[in-house]
């Protein structure tokens, strides 16, 4: 996938941002709670030079202040701009003549206020810095925090950690700067954070630089983003793709998922594949975690940092309760994660440790016992994590009190010792009570606040484990060569909106199996025409002018002689001319009955930022009411269309229902890559396709009606 116009910043090439040996403050002030005097406390650890700029003092806090940036002792490799909005574009260009690496601006006021000539002011200011080779984070920016040399930049109170970090530190990109920070607030209660970078309204570096700066980045474990938008996504995706292939996890939370602000779609494809379902399909293709809440977010990435390969697919679970044990085997059914029974050795261990009236099965439930016999958590998860068919072992904790506090080393030191994954689910209302701390700071053990997002990471990591694992999906294609000509020919004569015939002449180029059909002009030919493909038929007005036909009256199905074939005619002619009065009529389309089975739509639409998308969901009028859809980008190859199908929520249907045969899912696949192949290659031509719906029993998958708009 191609970058766009603007190449991204890698971290090898922003030395002087990220690794600033000098830093600037322009704006210095005296003034208590002044940007100035905020950002030089903040700094006072900062292990490199502090320069001071402000003509109105000679000295600051013990240290020189000079006039301007060309009167500093050296040039600067990071210049901080606490200046008014009115004076930035003079701080900009002096960075540039003396040849500062890199600056931040606080100044807000600029393009976030929609005012052309602050749009302005910010366009100039970026290109005057790109020119110069200065490159900018901000304007209307929080700053940015790197724990490692103390160059925490903000104008804002800092989060300082609880302690030194021992464990991986996490990264943290955040277009807004507030919720960056209030992610950044975790290292208060152990979290290892290692950078925090906040774009502000991104006039050069953003959101997408950011994570492939961390990508980059060698003390960089897995990275956070909350991200809500960009002129530029596939920016971001291939930064998420730098970003897999330097096996950095990266973990993002989107804002603005609804689509109140998209335009009304034709075709159900076209609701199905809204902006929200393109930016899930392009992350899921680039191995990005997507979570679906801002509160998971941290302790995703958190636990992604953390984990070890996984070495296995089942995870254990060892509980000192019973009611926790059974809600982990709920969220373990609800996220997909198995938690497989232990083999013989462990099953000998639990047995022997583990009373009567609790349960050896997996989950494990220990009982309170454990307060009478503190060894055996000790011997039962040592005997879990010794067990080949784990690749995670999580801890419970109902009830924070100093005497469990232990246990969370344990878990970390028996988890390390065996390579696997641990987790330590925080079930107590006392979220800062005893142990909490010494659990969230253990490098081998993350912290959970709920079961639920505890069990969607172990999925999210699993799943990116096989991912990782799996060979690359072929680019075969399916389609006849002759097919992209055949069917550029067939839309270049065709009008704004295809007719089902003229869509299924489209789709059979590609491959496409279609209902055979006859165009009939009057009732008798339309008699003919029943006769002759052999009786149940349906009748169907064909009009370029009424896309949806079921609403619009104009289908009959299940016609079994010629009195009703004429009878069904005269109707949807009827029916036509009240739903559109003067709508153009072709004739009426003639079809075969196609015996039940299970209904399918598939389908594409060329998103405005991403280019054609597929789509696949159950079909039928119920696409809509039901919304059960999964999106991607096409084309698509084998492995990434049979895994569309397994996401569905009704894929169970495909697997056979009520006597019907199960659907060869091979086959649905190849449809569903040909219809990908169709977008793709008439991306220029063909705005949205509509399949729905595809009738599937068994091996036999027909399209009985199609919908093609061009754009």
């Amino acid at each position: 996938m191609s970058a766009g116009p603007r190449p991204l910043a890698r971290a090898e090439d922003l030395g002087r941002l990220l690794h600033p040996r000098s830093i600037a403050i322009i704006g210095a002030s005296e003034r208590a709670g002044s940007f100035g005097e905020r950002t030089q406390r903040n700094l006072a650890g900062f292990g490199g030079r502090l320069h001071l700029v402000n003509a109105r003092y000679q000295r600051l806090g013990g240290l020189p202040c000079h006039a301007s940036i060309a009167a500093l002792p050296e040039v600067p490799d990071l210049v901080v701009c606490a200046a008014p909005m009115e004076a930035v574009e003079v701080v900009v260009r002096d960075c540039v003549e003396a040849g500062a690496g890199a600056a931040i601006l606080y100044a807000a006021g600029f393009a976030e206020t929609g005012r052309p000539e602050r749009v302005a002011l910010q366009a100039r200011i970026a290109a005057m810095a790109r020119e110069g080779g200065v490159r900018l984070i901000g304007p209307n920016c929080i700053g940015m925090l790197d724990y490692a040399s103390g160059a925490t930049i903000s104008f804002a109170a800092v989060p300082r950690p609880a302690a030194p970090p021992t464990g991986p530190a996490l990264g943290i990109v955040s277009q807004s700067g507030n919720l960056g920070f209030a992610l950044a607030q975790a290292v208060e209660r152990g979290v290892a954070i290692g950078r925090v970078l906040a774009f502000g309204n991104s006039a050069d570096l953003d959101v997408a630089d950011g994570v492939a700066m961390l990508a980059g980045d060698p003390g960089c474990a897995a990275i956070a983003c909350v991200f809500e938008g960009m002129a530029e996504p596939r920016r971001l995706v291939e930064a998420a793709e730098i970003a897999w292939a330097a096996d950095k996890p990266l973990t993002v939370f989107k804002l603005a998922t609804g689509e109140q602000g998209a335009a009304a779609a034709l075709s159900h494809t076209g609701s199905l594949a809204g902006s929200d379902a393109a930016y899930r399909a392009v992350f899921e293709r680039a191995g990005v975690v997507l979570v679906e809440q801002f509160d998971a977010l941290l302790e995703t990435a958190a636990f992604l940092a953390k984990a070890p390969p996984c070495r296995a697919p089942g995870v254990a679970v060892v509980s000192t309760s019973g009611g926790a044990a059974i809600m982990a085997a709920d969220k373990a059914e609800a996220h997909g994660v198995a938690l497989p029974q232990p083999g013989e050795a462990a099953q000998a261990v639990l047995a022997a440790r583990i009373p009567e009236f609790g349960s050896s099965r997996n989950p494990v439930d220990i009982t309170a016992q454990v307060l009478n016999d503190p060894d055996s958590l000790r011997a039962c998860t040592d005997a879990l994590c010794a067990d080949p068919a784990y690749g995670a072992v999580i801890l419970p904790n109902g009830y924070a009190y100093d005497f469990a506090t232990p246990r969370f080393a344990l878990l970390g030191e028996l988890a390390a010792a065996h390579g696997k994954a641990a987790a330590v689910v925080w079930l107590t209302e006392w979220l800062e009570g005893p142990g909490a701390r010494a659990a969230e700071a253990n490098p081998q053990v993350a912290l959970f606040r709920s079961m639920d997002r505890c069990f969607a990471a172990l999925a999210a990591w699993q799943a990116r484990a096989e991912r990782r694992a799996a060979a690359p999906d072929p680019a075969t294609r399916l389609a006849p060569p002759e097919a992209a000509a055949r069917a550029a020919a067939l839309l270049d004569a065709a009008g704004p909106a295809l007719t089902e015939r003229e869509a299924k002449a489209v789709l059979a180029a590609y491959g496409v199996p279609v209902v055979e059909e006859r165009l009939a002009a009057d009732a008798e030919a339309a008699v003919a025409a029943a006769a002759a493909l052999g009786y149940p038929v349906a009748l169907k007005v064909e009009s370029p002018d009424i896309p949806h036909k079921t609403e619009a009256g104009v289908i009959r199905l299940g016609l079994a002689d010629a009195d009703s074939v004429r009878a069904a005619h005269a109707a949807v002619l009827a029916n036509a001319a009240r739903a559109a009065p003067g709508a153009r009529i072709n004739g009426v389309l003639v079809q075969p009955m196609v015996p039940q089975g299970i209904e399918i739509v598939v389908g594409a639409r060329r998103d405005p930022l991403f280019g054609p998308m597929v789509v696949v969901g159950l079909g039928g009028i119920l696409v809509e009411l039901l919304r059960d859809s999964a999106t991607a980008l096409a084309p698509v190859g084998e492995a990434e269309a049979r895994a569309m199908l397994r996401r569905l929520k009704g894929h169970r249907l495909l697997q056979g229902f009520r006597g019907l045969p199960s659907v060869d899912e091979a086959a649905l696949a190849a449809i569903i890559r040909r219809v990908g192949e169709l977008a793709a290659d008439q991306r220029e031509r063909i705005a949205e396709i509509d399949v729905n719906p595809l009738i599937c029993a068994g091996s036999r998958i027909l399209a009985v009606d199609g919908l093609i708009l061009r754009g």
